[in-house]
């Protein structure tokens, strides 16, 4: 059986975890549930989650009985109402969500681009909030509980230059999982993510120059719910370049950062 790291849907390499037994199983078959919007069969469940057949149908049995899981009208598992029902209740009593709503509201109307609020979780941000304009967005890979990595994002960055005060943390910090190359742009080496992070900790602000998706630019500022030195979150604002460049949101900057302060 696949060893699965739950908290990032990849399998990790053998000997480095105890197998999944009890309820961690039925944690995974809905975390790979949760990947598939259109449902699946048994059987695709089954090879996603690299599990035997029957461990992956008691698991989903278990899910179905809580309302965490149902089946469609073609037999095929869904995520169930009740999971779904859970999910956006908690969502929408998150403090930070609800007080930083108007504030991505306020930057997509003045800028007809998205707006993200992500926290720092490890080496990934974990994306709170999320604001498309009406119309004209584009599909970006950023979804409301979606992660991406820390080190090719603007909102990753800032927060990370927040959290390790100096060269050498940020080296120890890179020295813990390889900087993946998500495009041709985005910082590989943990001597240029130190120096990147000095200059955010300078200025105050972060930029993603299509570092994490290609042709999508982003600047991130702090925002300070509960401390006024320390980040609750980032807040950003997405955009393809060939609509608006980085040198446009870096122009408005300021701007940004006053609207983020009146929420």
């Amino acid at each position: 059986m696949r060893i699965w790291n739950i908290r990032y849907r990849t399998p990790v390499p053998p000997n480095s975890a105890p197998p999944l037994v009890g309820t961690d199983r039925v944690l995974a078959v809905l975390t790979e549930l949760a990947r598939h919007a259109d449902g699946a069969s048994l059987d695709e469940m089954t090879r996603a989650a690299a599990s035997p057949k029957p461990t992956v149908h008691r698991a989903l049995a278990s899910l179905c009985r809580f309302g965490f899981a149902a089946r469609d009208g073609h037999g095929r598992y869904v995520l169930g109402d009740e999971f779904l029902r859970l999910a956006f209740a908690h969502h929408e009593a998150r403090p930070d969500h609800l007080r930083i709503a108007p504030v991505l509201t306020a930057l997509t109307e003045r800028y007809g681009e998205t707006a993200h609020y992500a926290v720092l979780d490890g080496h990934t941000v974990v994306y709170r909030a999320k604001v498309d304009p009406a119309a004209g967005a584009l599909r970006l890979t950023s979804t409301v509980g979606g992660r991406n990595p820390v080190h090719s994002t603007a909102v990753g960055k800032l927060l990370l230059a927040y959290a390790l005060g100096d060269d050498d943390a940020v080296r120890a910090w890179a020295a813990e999982r390889p900087l993946a190359q998500r495009t041709p742009h985005t910082l590989t080496s943990p001597d240029a993510l130190a120096a990147e992070l000095r200059t955010i900790r300078a200025r105050g602000y972060a930029v993603d120059d299509q570092e994490n998706e290609p042709g999508i630019v982003c600047l991130a500022v702090p925002v300070f719910l509960t401390s006024p030195t320390r980040p609750t979150g980032a807040v950003s604002v997405s955009a393809p370049v060939s609509r608006t460049p980085l040198a446009t949101l870096v122009a408005e900057v300021e701007a940004i950062r006053a609207i983020v302060a009146a929420r």
